[in-house]
């Protein structure tokens, strides 16, 4: 069991897949969670949690404000258990939007319309670079002007490679576990969304 940290759906408790998920630990969700806070990208934000496990990244940003999260996970296992906490957490915001897809992470970033201010990219740490590079490459089409993004990894991996669109903020690391934060650059012509305001 892990549980949403804070906000509408605080102290609620999630179910996590039997097996073939990572958790994020409480300290590094808090941690993340107080960065986000701070940058006020949460409020209103459109959220996308790729390889979600139990979803409780993408939950925790619509406890915490969020306007909707989607959440993309291929195991069949797991997703239906990020379905049940989704129903869980929606129940409990109420306004939000929460939608699951049992999807690969690639699929869906070839087939969304959307476009999102806040992205988790937790994947296996047994993915390889080049698998995760090219995720990121996608993903730079459906990350909104001044969108950050969020990529978590074993602290033995170098840092991802990431399109030039996405630039580096920041790293964290949290024992075996590190935090890379990008932003996706603005485009010339166009500024960015209310929401980004930091």
């Amino acid at each position: 069991m892990t549980r949403i940290i804070a906000g509408a759906a605080g102290s609620l408790a999630l179910r996590v897949p039997d097996r073939g998920t990572r958790p994020t630990s409480d300290r590094v969700r808090e941690s993340l969670f107080g960065g986000l806070d701070a940058s006020g990208i949460l409020d209103g934000a459109r959220v996308l949690d790729l390889y979600a496990g139990s979803g409780a990244l993408g939950l925790e940003a619509v406890s915490r404000g969020a306007a909707s999260v989607d959440l993309v996970e291929k195991s069949a296992s797991a997703a239906a258990v990020t379905e049940r906490n989704a129903r869980t957490v929606a129940r409990a915001v109420g306004s939000s939007t929460v939608r699951v897809h049992r999807s690969s992470a690639d699929l869906f970033l070839q087939s969304t319309r959307g476009l999102f201010d806040l992205v988790f990219v937790d994947p296996p740490y047994d993915l390889d670079d080049g698998a995760l590079a090219a995720t990121l490459a996608l993903l730079a089409d459906v990350a909104a002007p001044g969108a950050i993004v969020i990529v978590e990894r074993a602290s033995r991996s170098p840092e991802p490679g990431v399109p030039a669109q996405l630039g580096l903020l920041r790293t964290k690391r949290y024992g075996d576990t590190t935090l890379w934060w990008f932003e996706r650059e603005l485009d010339a012509d166009q500024p960015a969304a209310p929401s980004q305001s930091r």
